[in-house]
Formats: C-alpha cells, sequence, structure tokens
C-alpha cells in the first residue's frame, strides 16, 4: 500500500516535505515518483527517482523541488521550497518496477494523495 503524507497549507515561499514509505511492499522498485492533480486540470507529473539515484523532473518544479529516497529505498520524498500558489494541487506517489519516467502508465502502485495549498 502507497501512502503519502505531509501535505498542508503554507504562504507562497514556504516549504514543505511530501513523504511516502513503500517498505511495506517487500519488493524492489525500479522507479518512484511523484505526480500532481489540481482543481480542474489533469494529472502531470513533477519529479521521479532511478533506483541508480537518476533523477528528472518536470520544468515548472526545477530548482524548487528535490526528490530523494532513502538508502534502502523504502521510503520516496519530495522537498518542495519556493512554493507558489500555482503549486496548489493534491499530490500522489507512484512507484513500479521497470522504466521510468513522468509518465502515468509506467506506475501501477498509486497511493490516495495528499493536499497541497499554498496562499498568496
Amino acid at each position: 500500500q502507497v501512502q503519502e503524507s505531509g501535505g498542508g497549507a503554507v504562504d507562497a515561499g514556504g516549504s514543505l516535505t511530501l513523504s511516502c514509505p513503500v517498505s511495506e511492499f517487500h519488493i524492489y522498485f525500479d522507479c518512484m515518483g511523484w505526480f500532481r492533480q489540481a482543481p480542474g486540470k489533469e494529472r502531470e507529473g513533477v519529479a521521479c527517482i532511478q533506483n541508480d539515484g537518476v533523477t528528472n523532473y518536470a520544468d515548472f518544479v526545477k530548482g524548487r523541488f528535490t526528490i530523494s529516497q532513502d538508502n534502502g529505498k523504502n521510503a520516496l520524498y519530495l522537498q518542495m521550497d519556493s512554493l507558489k500558489p500555482e503549486d496548489t494541487a493534491t499530490y500522489y506517489c507512484a512507484v513500479d518496477q521497470g522504466a521510468c519516467g513522468l509518465y502515468e502508465p509506467l506506475f501501477r502502485y498509486w497511493g490516495q494523495g495528499t493536499q497541497v495549498t499554498v496562499s498568496s
């Protein structure tokens, strides 16, 4: 089961850290990622990380967000700095084996989402 945590409400310019433990699966994931969906918009990829540590970020978060995993690859994190009102969305953790990228069909296992609200 995938379950995100760490969402909340912050002012613009603030920071939040999202977490996503995956140890309950007891399997090895090749790719872990974060997606988000704002009201009235389609879900979009935010960042992903491969098992060798290679990362990929959407242009709109480069330089502000950092994706990471713990050494045992049992948890995924998203450090979000310099948050903007347009970052307001439900953020989802997604994991799977195989190819890696900011493409929803690559992921079979999804969390329920955690809400991030950024006020101006």
